[in-house]
């Protein structure tokens, strides 16, 4: 069993993520969720199955959302590059990481043949180091996908060598457990956001196998941290709210709420409970083993 855990860039049609969540559906794959964002303009697929049904998966996703998407009339929050911004492959029961970068390389390679879309492997799967780090495959965003792929270092892996004109481009990878989390501040006020990313995020200095960005929420006037934990085993869920509150404390905020983004291994909560996170629904239905147990 693999898991796929693919981000499209739409979040608040729900008539057309439904036909998404459809699309992936009738190929076998077993949909556990669907997180939808507005302020990110941005939803989280996941689903899970053996591979060649998470090859049908994945590909029949990227045609509904290549013929729905337009990139040139949206943008969230959220950096994005693509339409299906970015599809990673995680090893469940049975799999290795060499089964998820073998199939990341198929999908790439069928998405950049079928749907003339520029793919950028990245993960375990990048055809290169530099490739290996999302931000940087993203970095540009879709408004500078044109002069990033004028440049020979980054000729994609598959597909042309310029934006698909309303889609854009897809990064397609393999990489371990990643938990998307969000904490809600009560201020407007961005700098704070920020400064806490900062303060937080292991480039600068913060916990370990942390990424944050400081984000604005426009239509709930909040500003959020969104953050990445990339290493569960060493930054837990609980370490990480917990280092959020202590920050946001000492500039004078506090904490409206948290989320997770799609599911959560039951190893990374760190003794976590929903009152001690202050998260917006309960722990244990986001916990990726009940939902593989319920399905």
């Amino acid at each position: 069993m693999i898991e796929c855990i693919p981000n499209v860039s739409e979040g608040r049609d729900r008539p057309t993520l439904d036909r998404f969540v459809e699309a992936v559906a009738v190929t076998g794959c077993r949909v556990l969720d669907l997180h939808d964002d507005p302020d990110h303009y941005r939803s989280v697929l996941t689903f899970v199955g053996e591979e060649d049904a998470l090859f049908d998966g994945a590909l029949a996703l990227a045609r509904e959302a290549t013929g729905s998407i337009d990139l040139r009339a949206r943008r969230g929050v959220h950096p994005r590059m693509g339409a299906v911004d970015v599809i990673p492959f995680v090893p469940l029961r049975g799999a290795t990481m060499e089964d998820c970068v073998r199939l990341a390389r198929r999908v790439g390679r069928a998405i950049g043949e079928e749907l003339r879309i520029p793919v950028f492997l990245y993960g375990a799967a990048a055809s290169s180091d530099a490739r290996r780090n999302l931000a940087e495959v993203r970095r540009g965003q879709f408004e500078g996908l044109a002069a990033k792929l004028a440049r020979p270092e980054w000729i994609p892996d598959f597909g042309p060598s310029r934006p698909h004109p309303t889609a854009g481009a897809v990064a397609v990878g393999a990489r371990g457990f990643l938990v998307a989390f969000n904490v809600v501040l009560k201020t407007a006020d961005l700098t704070i956001g920020r400064r806490i990313a900062r303060a937080i995020r292991e480039a600068d200095g913060g916990l370990k196998g942390v990424k944050a960005l400081g984000l604005p929420l426009a239509g709930r006037r909040l500003v959020q941290v969104s953050m990445n934990l990339t290493d569960v085993g060493s930054t837990s869920l609980l370490a990480a709210y917990e280092r959020v509150e202590r920050e946001a404390t000492a500039l004078g905020a506090s904490v409206v709420e948290s989320e997770i983004v799609g599911l959560v291994p039951r190893a990374a909560l760190g003794g976590a409970t929903t009152e001690a996170l202050r998260l917006d629904r309960e722990l244990e239905d986001v916990v990726l083993e009940n939902r593989l147990a319920a399905r």
